[in-house]
């Protein structure tokens, strides 16, 4: 590819300067020298990132980087096929970039006239630039669009169950309820008491969605302490809240939170401490929840001894937070991670529930909250500030899977799926085109996914580095990273519009995703429409003009892009949107409505008793998983232990996991697997040995740190450390750095939303003494092109 592509180096390339741009997980300055980045610091603003910024700017020359295009072996001399993929498991070749263009596009054309749109998967699920132009989902499915359409995906592996439950019971958007939650400055105002169902981990909040330049959460939340707020955390995890706090630490085996909940209803609704005006006038279906709740329905009264018996909780403790609940101004607090679990929709309905009963939703600093922390915005924030996007235009396909399914789509063509109220026909997909994520990092059971990821004739990917999914690819395009662009960039329930400025050259010849989708659109024919005579510079300024239209509209005027982008610290910017809506719907229920069949908040939903699902009846229930430590299997083998994947410390999800930054939170180059103390020395490992952690579905390694601040045989383990099959390409294949998605069910939360299930897990521990060393961050088997291979040398397989 030409260099022309891109922007040519600056005049003062020579010189020594700092640049500072804006990720995912920060605002960071670097110091360039001679046009290369030689240095990371975080801003004095956003001290929680110092830790992220080791090592970012390594990554732009690490040995991992891809700079040509390369093609897997096996697809370059045998052609598409849908049998026989050994995925992962073949040496990539180098190709020219116009060869690896046509072989994109003849593809292209060849599954929309062979098989039609519907056989094309883009759904590209992942967080890869904070950038608002230079965002790989908005380009993919732009480019798409325009070619066709695709077989797109909805919701969120970090609330798939919440997407879809909470509407039925609240109303609005799926993720509406995280500018409805009470915020951390009315909860140091007016609120009393929080239950933290899984805590608020200051370590999710030093990442934000579009990014950001301040780091606030600590204080916000240690401004709640200073205030009097007493916390209660509630997870098998103590470090789950900070310290600071002072916390009291209620220990509950994983994924029984509906049940403790349950517990917790019954002695107020037995006792008549509900919130009955509330409950009377702003709710509906209560007397069916409470009837359940009493044991009327099946016999079987949901009482703290009940709850106990499950929960591991004392029934004493969940009278007593009962009690307290409503008594005082009471924020029942949900994490993301509660939810992805085997009927994870229970939960967050449970607890809209207790806060509907406890007399304190609607009311300052009270109610109920979902995802408080869980990214930095989220409880600081309500609304955003509308910053124009790319537009994507119209999918001219209507097939569709929930994101978590993929698996099953891609290895059961033609089935049928349940999912919220409809019957969804899974597509035969013939061609996967991902940019800007890695499915081997977020989906569950990777075994099976290797073995569904080799049914597609053909996949295509877009990377920077040899990731997982790069390394499964059939067609590799590198690309230049978020660092190596120049963007716009607001972040998610943020105030601060920030100006990602390039921090060096991308390597040469390297294109942005931008600029490799106009090569493929030129091909196809449509080349001028998706750039609209644009280059990226031109992009960037139009949108930056859309949003300074929109903001004057508020009365807020932006200087002009030139200037912006010489700006430190970015421009305040006031946000739209976020009503309370619990305060209006308490005050007239009549005048405010929500969004829901009743315009109340559904305790009981007969929309959802209507689908007639035995998995997810009309209002919270105790549903036992299929996988926890309550089971008779467990009960009876103590050698099962229950495994929580939880979001890592040192990196966003799987994003440069090579860098120095996520490599410091490991041990001997594997991921981290914490236990009690006491299951330690039963096994007979210490902190730092090696242990094989395996279930029927697959198994990992990964070193042991012991803790006395976990429950016993609760184990837990970091998401994103990247898939490293001791034999790559071979589903089953043991994993070296310790990915617990190896390990973890590929199931539905249940067929209301068909989340993720990845708290839902139980594992074997066995101590690996002689354990082989990780090759995650090598390349892999690289060819050069050369006579006779660089052509494909059969026909497509059309099976």
């Amino acid at each position: 590819m030409a260099r022309g592509l891109s922007e040519g180096p600056k005049e003062d390339d020579m010189a020594t300067e700092t640049r500072r741009t804006t990720t995912h997980w920060g605002t960071f300055d670097f110091t360039v020298r001679d046009g290369r980045a030689r240095s990371t610091a975080a801003t004095a603003e956003n001290p929680a990132g110092r830790s992220l910024a080791e090592g970012l700017h390594e990554t732009l020359d690490h040995p991992l980087r891809i700079v040509r295009p390369h093609v897997r072996e096996g697809w370059l001399q045998r052609g598409p096929r849908s049998e026989g993929n050994r995925r992962g498991g073949e040496p990539m070749v180098e190709v020219e970039w116009s060869h690896a263009y046509e072989l994109i596009a003849e593809e292209l054309g060849r599954v929309r006239k062979d098989h039609g749109d519907e056989a094309i998967f883009g759904g590209s699920y992942g967080w890869g630039s904070a950038g608002r132009f230079h965002h790989a989902q908005s380009q993919i499915h732009r480019f798409l669009n325009m070619d066709g359409g695709y077989v797109s995906s909805r919701n969120s592996y970090s609330v798939g169950a919440q997407e879809v439950v909470l509407p039925r019971v609240i109303g609005g958007p799926g993720m509406g309820m995280f500018d409805w939650s009470p915020q951390w400055s009315e909860i140091a105002a007016h609120g009393q008491l929080f239950l933290g169902f899984g805590g608020a981990p200051l370590k999710n909040t030093r990442v934000n969605q579009g990014g950001m330049l301040r780091s606030r959460a600590a204080e916000a939340q240690r401004a709640c302490a200073e205030a009097g707020v007493r916390f209660v955390l509630i997870s098998p995890l103590r470090s789950d809240l900070d310290p600071d706090l002072r916390a009291e630490w209620v220990p509950i085996r994983p994924g029984t939170d509906t049940a403790l909940m349950l517990g917790m209803a019954h002695h107020v609704a037995r006792n008549g401490l509900e919130d009955h005006d509330f409950l009377e006038r702003c709710c509906a279906g209560y007397d069916r929840f409470r009837a359940y709740v009493l044991g009327d329905v099946d016999g079987v009264p949901k009482t703290a001894e009940w709850a106990e018996r499950i929960t591991g909780v004392p029934a004493a403790t969940t009278r007593e937070l009962a009690d307290a609940a409503v008594r005082h101004r009471t924020v029942v607090s949900l994490t993301w991670s509660i939810q992805r679990a085997q009927y994870g929709e229970q939960p967050y309905w449970a607890g809209t529930t207790l806060a509907a009963m406890s007399g304190s939703m609607g009311r300052p600093g009270g109610g109920f909250a979902a995802g408080l922390s869980m990214t930095h915005g989220l409880g600081l924030y309500r609304g955003s500030m509308g910053v124009a996007s790319l537009p994507q235009g119209r999918n001219p396909v209507s097939a569709y899977i929930p994101v978590a399914r993929i698996s099953d789509m891609l290895l059961n063509p033609g089935g049928r799926l349940r999912y919220d109220g409809e019957v969804l026909t899974y597509p035969d997909i013939r061609l996967v085109y991902w940019a800007g994520g890695n499915p081997f990092h977020h989906q569950q059971d990777i075994n099976k996914l290797l073995r569904a990821w080799n049914r597609p004739e053909t996949v295509v990917v877009h990377d920077s580095w040899w990731t997982p999914v790069a390394r499964h690819a059939d067609i590799v395009i590198p690309v230049a990273t978020p660092l190596e662009r120049d963007d716009i960039a607001g972040g998610s329930r943020d105030t601060t519009l920030l100006a990602m400025r390039r921090v060096q050259e991308p390597p040469d010849g390297v294109p942005t995703d931008f600029q490799a989708f106009a090569e493929v659109a030129r091909r196809r024919g449509f080349a001028d429409r998706f750039t609209e005579g644009l280059d990226a510079d031109g992009w960037v300024r139009r949108l930056f003009a859309e949003t300074a239209s929109r903001l004057a509209d508020r009365g807020v005027d932006l200087p002009s892009y030139d200037d912006f982008t010489t700006l430190q610290d970015g421009v305040e910017v006031p946000l739209v949107g976020g009503d309370n809506v619990f305060a209006k719907l308490r005050e007239d229920p009549q005048a405010h409505p929500l969004a829901t069949p009743s315009g109340r908040i559904e305790i009981f939903s007969e929309t959802v008793a209507g689908f007639g699902y035995s998995d997810c009846p009309g209002h919270a229930a105790w549903q036992e998983p299929d996988e926890w430590l309550g089971s008779d299997s467990a009960l009876a083998d103590e050698g099962l232990f229950h495994l929580l994947s939880h979001q890592p410390r040192g990196r966003l999800h799987s994003q440069v996991d090579f860098s120095a930054a996520s490599r410091a939170t490991k041990i001997g180059g594997r991921e981290v697997l914490t236990m009690h103390v006491d299951d330690a020395r039963r096994l007979g490992v210490a902190a730092g040995d090696v242990v094989t952690v395996s279930n029927e579905r697959g198994a990992c390694l990964a070193a042991v740190r012991t803790t006395d601040g976990i429950l016993p045989r609760v184990v837990v383990m970091a998401t994103g450390g990247w898939y490293d099959p001791e034999r790559p390409g071979e589903p089953g294949s043991l994993d070296l750095q310790g990915n617990p998605n190896v390990l973890t069910p590929d199931i539905g939360t249940s067929q209301l939303a068909q989340g993720s299930s990845a708290q839902t897990c139980l594992v074997r521990i066995e101590p690996r003494p002689d354990a082989p060393p990780s090759r995650a961050y090598e390349p892999p088997p690289i060819r050069r092109a050369c006579d006779g291979l660089d052509v494909i040398a059969e026909a497509p397989d059309q099976a």
